[in-house]
């Protein structure tokens, strides 16, 4: 008797090569990250990982849930808010020492352009992020809007052949 073979979910090769690449990557820059202060760092990603999940994750998932509710019967329309305060939160969190000001001395020095400007820039991106979720959102509900009215005029129309 001869025992069933077990497959491995590997995916494809070129999965396999971009998984192996990243991972290399990964630890290349780990050890380069780590070379200097390491314990200063691997605090930071231990506060950064703690902070994340203590606090900010059930603040915007409860944020995210009285979005919900607020919306009631209009839950699709939920994502044209939640995908741009999304992406925009995350470029408030990576920037955020620039934004507020923090560091730009220090950019400054280092990088010789001035550090004014990220807030506005920020603010800039964040309103086009939700202008075009806008857009958007007025677009399908044009659409969605016409198909009904077309539905309901094929529906009478072929009401009206009946009789």
């Amino acid at each position: 008797m001869t025992r069933p073979r077990l497959a491995l979910p590997l995916g494809s090769p070129l999965q396999l090569l971009l998984l192996v690449c990243s991972f290399a990557l990964s630890g290349y820059a780990g050890i380069r990250l780590l070379a200097g202060d390491w314990f200063g760092v691997a605090l930071w990603f231990t506060g950064a990982a703690l902070l994340h999940d203590l606090v900010l994750l059930p603040l915007y998932a409860a944020a995210d849930r009285a979005l919900v509710r607020a919306a009631g019967p209009r839950r699709r329309w939920v994502g044209y808010v939640r995908v741009p305060a999304a992406l925009s939160l995350l470029l408030l969190l990576v920037w955020f020492p620039l934004i507020t000001g923090q560091v730009a001395d220090r950019y400054g020095a280092v990088t010789g352009l001035p550090a004014d400007r990220f807030l506005t820039r920020w603010l800039l991106v964040t309103a086009v992020l939700f202008g075009g979720s806008a857009l958007l959102f007025v677009l399908r509900l044009r659409r969605d809007t016409n198909r009904r009215e077309t539905g309901r005029r094929d529906t009478k129309e072929r009401a009206a052949q009946v009789r």
